[in-house]
């Protein structure tokens, strides 16, 4: 070989020596730099991946607290519920699994996938909740099925069990799964999918006292789901306990009494403003809104024309009819117009202009003063007063009462009523008041709206001299071991700066209402207290036919009480739905209530059973005494 072609193969060689040098070094260049993404860059997120594949977390709610009313009387308590959840990281096949589920928990399709798709970005290890509040068939048959359900487990949730199946549900309210919208709030962060939360009522505002912190478990698995150890555990945290102004009994006497009947019924204590009733009927069952709730009982609730789900005591707004003949009366005492010795001659009938107002007596009353007016409710009476002292001071002295604008009870969604006036009238509707509107207003009719538990209020604030309280429900607030952490105060709103001479002849004539014969409350008689009230009767269609009515348009019934006369302590508001008549269908469950709180504190004897004539609203032991005239209020 000449040197020549020597000299050009070395440089041949030593070019692809160079050539295979740089690959080699470019190769380890990658192989290092992948080397130092793997474990530098993605050290975290493989991590992660691997933790999931051997980590299951096993959610441990913490129990809510309870509910109890003033006396230490359960009301609302937990019990035991089972939930399915899902694993992701365990389903292999996620349309097989998924498809079996639908036909054995007869889950929603739709939903069920969306449940999937919204748990992304979620740690793969923690569960998703696919249904709640499983029956014992359905346990049964997924425990006998697990194998053939990888993925699927099923975890413990406490859940709210209720004395008399719901007594009182419609202030505690009920529980529910989270919402994605709640889920998505502040307030809700540490929350999670599948948890329980307030949905309505006391459970929902006290929902941050009542929730707890949920503790967990975190457990080391193999490939095949099975335990191997617990890597650590967080115990759970009670939530805090309600103690209510509430009296159970009272509450419980205040239901059957309405039976299953549409209205609400509400008592105060009137020297601080607690809230010791507070019944809506009919009742529902609050139980099934931790679950699914079969459709044919949704409907049920909705097509119901008695509105079960309706908070009546608090969102449903009724014209007074003559329990507003209380406002009226210390209008004119207040504002010189009557007196105890003022009279009017009713003949059935007041007439203004080329319009006539009827009273309920159609053959009228004959001369009534004030205590003879409220005694039997005397239209004509009121119309004549009504129209003196005009809208605006009517509505004046209704607003010192507290009338048309919520009590500021610390629940959501109190409606306001209405007290009419002429202002209103011309904001609202662009028109002058017309003077026979009054006459209406007087008798509380016409624009006129109020709660029951406005009712009750006014009526609290007239039995105790014109101290006007904010209503309120819950005494106290305590942990597990029973240390009070929170108590609460009466709180005084204002005062009517009535004079005592008029609320005491006011008084006088709510007494005769139930204890003098002709009175239209007599169905809410005491033997052993003195009792004070008002009937009262709200037109619902202008156009009446008798009792042959359809029930949606037959009158409300309501009746308005205070007792002891000489020295109030509870003061209630009743209304019952299309019950015709204050006197013969609120009435008495004014008084079911009535002796409930005084045989509570002794100072009545429970009755011995007895025959006697019963009223058929309540089937209970409260024997109808002398009913008198009840044809009106």
């Amino acid at each position: 070989m000449s040197r020549q072609r020597f000299v050009k193969e070395s440089a041949r060689l030593e070019k692809n020596l160079l050539s295979l040098s740089l690959g080699v070094t470019a190769l380890f260049f990658i192989l290092i730099m992948r080397l130092w993404y793997l474990q530098i860059i993605k050290a975290e997120d493989y991590q992660n991946l691997s933790e999931n594949n051997r980590l299951r977390l096993v959610p441990v709610a913490a129990p809510r607290g309870t509910i109890l009313d003033r006396n230490g009387k359960l009301m609302i308590w937990n019990r035991p519920s089972f939930s399915v959840v899902l694993f992701k990281q365990d389903v292999k096949d996620k349309d097989l699994l998924l498809g079996q589920l639908i036909r054995y928990l007869e889950l929603d399709r739709e939903e069920l996938y969306e449940k999937w798709s919204k748990s992304r970005g979620r740690a793969k290890y923690y569960p998703i909740t696919i249904d709640s509040g499983i029956t014992q068939d359905q346990l049964e048959f997924l425990e006998e099925n697990r194998l053939n359900l990888p993925g699927v487990d099923i975890q413990m949730k406490p859940v709210r069990e209720y004395a008399d199946n719901g007594t009182a549900v419609h202030l505690a309210g009920y529980i529910g799964e989270i919402s994605e919208q709640d889920l998505a709030k502040e307030e809700f962060s540490r929350y999670n999918s599948g948890d329980y939360v307030g949905k309505n009522g006391l459970e929902r505002v006290w929902e941050k006292e009542l929730h707890g912190v949920d503790g967990g478990r975190l457990m080391e698995v193999d490939a095949r789901g099975r335990v191997l150890r617990t890597v650590t555990e967080t115990v759970p945290t009670i939530g805090n306990s309600l103690m209510l102004t509430l009296d159970r009994t009272i509450q419980e006497q205040a239901e059957q009494a309405l039976g299953s009947r549409a209205g609400g019924a509400v008592a105060l204590d009137v020297r601080t403003g607690e809230v010791l009733a507070f019944a809506s009927s009919p009742l529902f069952d609050p139980a099934l809104f931790a679950g699914r709730i079969p459709k044919k009982v949704w409907d049920g609730y909705l097509e119901d024309v008695r509105h079960p789900l309706i908070n009546k005591v608090l969102t449903g707004q009724y014209p007074p009819g003559s329990t507003f003949k209380i406002i009226t009366a210390l209008a004119g005492l207040e504002e010189g117009l009557i007196d105890e010795h003022s009279t009017v001659s009713c003949n059935g009938s007041y007439t203004l202009g080329n319009r006539t107002f009827h009273c309920w007596q159609r053959h009228g009353h004959g001369q009534v003063n004030l205590k003879l007016a409220l005694k039997q409710s005397c239209d004509v009476y009121f119309y004549n007063l009504a129209d003196r002292l005009g809208v605006d001071r009517i509505a004046a002295y209704a607003r010192k009462y507290g009338l048309g604008a919520p009590t500021g009870i610390a629940l959501e969604h109190e409606k306001p009523g209405l007290i009419p006036s002429t202002a209103w009238k011309e904001k609202k509707y662009k028109q002058k008041w017309a003077r026979g509107e009054t006459i209406s207003v007087g008798i509380g009719q016409g624009y006129v709206l109020a709660t029951p538990l406005q009712l009750a209020s006014m009526m609290a604030s007239v039995a105790n001299g014109g101290t006007v309280y904010r209503p309120y429900v819950v005494k106290k607030v305590v942990d597990q071991e029973g240390k009070v952490l929170r108590e609460f105060k009466p709180e005084i709103l204002g005062n009517a700066g009535v004079s005592r001479r008029s609320l005491e002849l006011v008084k006088s004539g709510l007494q005769a209402v139930v204890n003098e014969p002709g009175g239209t409350g007599a169905a809410a008689r005491l033997a052993e207290v003195m009792v004070g009230g008002k009937t009262g009767t709200s037109q619902v269609v202008k156009l009446r036919t008798g009792k042959g009515n359809p029930y949606q348009f037959r009158d409300h019934a309501l009746f308005v009480a205070f007792a002891p006369v000489d020295k109030p302590e509870i003061a209630v508001a009743v209304v019952v739905e299309h019950g015709e008549h204050g006197g013969s269908a609120a009435a008495p469950v004014a008084r079911a209530m009535l002796r409930a709180y005084f045989e509570g504190k002794g100072a009545i004897k429970k009755p011995v059973a007895r025959q006697g004539r019963y009223s058929s609203n309540r089937g209970r032991d409260a024997v109808t005494e002398d009913t008198g005239d009840a044809t009106g209020d």
